[in-house]
């Protein structure tokens, strides 16, 4: 029986915590100006090429190269751009609805080339969560810097932007980190588990993302667990970058 089975190659991976993203971003928007959502989108797609490249360059440490063999290591957000998910998707939900819905293509992983395979996915999993964590403390020190430093008013369109983008990342690691397959936190788990534990849990990535959907829009408890682990992140987030300067 296999320790665990590989990550999916479809958008299911990152379509989830997109879709997160969106509906915040959807209740931000409002009240606020076309360019400042221009911008914080094109840093959202930045974020999310940058979470699948950290994906593919870890896996590519650990012995499998199929992402850099597809040319997925690049910093271009173009190749990570689903014509469907990231396009068709989000512009038709939006026309009809006015809630944006989408994901990014995901970083083909093959789980059987790495080293030590359980491990090593744990690892790649991790990957992803932390490069946003990092994103979020480089735009909320952007913030700290325009504001303090440069002396832009706090309700400047740079400092909104900032701690939008900001806020978009802490949301896409603190949602990432949900041990509910397939999301990043369930490879990390799936890593800790008993192995007599281990195929059980790795076969509720069946119904994984459907519990995932079920609990964002249908489970106040969710949701308020998730705005909990967020707003401690920020609070964190803060403090070490030495809150005010």
């Amino acid at each position: 029986m296999r320790a665990l089975s590989p990550p999916p190659t479809g958008p299911w991976r990152v379509l989830v915590p997109a879709l997160a993203g969106a509906w915040t971003l959807a209740s931000l928007a409002e009240g606020k100006d076309p360019l400042q959502m221009g911008l914080v989108i094109a840093f959202l797609i930045l974020s999310l090429a940058l979470h699948e490249v950290a994906h593919g360059w870890v896996a590519l440490l650990r012995g499998d190269p199929t992402a850099r063999d597809l040319g997925r290591l690049s910093l271009n957000p173009i190749v990570h751009i689903d014509p469907i998910w990231t396009i068709a998707v989000p512009l038709f939900t939006y026309w009809t609805s006015g809630f944006i819905f989408g994901g990014a293509r995901p970083v083909p992983v093959d789980y059987y080339r790495l080293r030590h395979p359980l491990r090593d996915m744990a690892l790649v999993a991790a990957a992803g969560p932390l490069t946003n964590l990092l994103l979020a403390v480089a735009f909320l020190l952007c913030l700290k810097v325009s504001v303090y430093l440069l002396g832009y008013e706090p309700e400047a369109l740079l400092p909104r932007v900032m701690w939008d983008s900001m806020f978009f990342n802490v949301l896409l690691f603190v949602f990432n980190l949900i041990p509910i397959p397939p999301l990043d936190g369930s490879r990390i788990l799936a890593w800790v588990l008993p192995s007599g534990l281990r195929p059980a849990y790795v076969r509720l990535e069946r119904v994984g993302m459907i519990a995932i959907v079920i609990l964002l829009f249908y489970a106040p408890g969710f949701r308020a667990i998730l705005w909990s682990g967020i707003d401690s992140t920020v609070e964190l987030l803060d403090l070490i970058t030495v809150k005010r300067w």
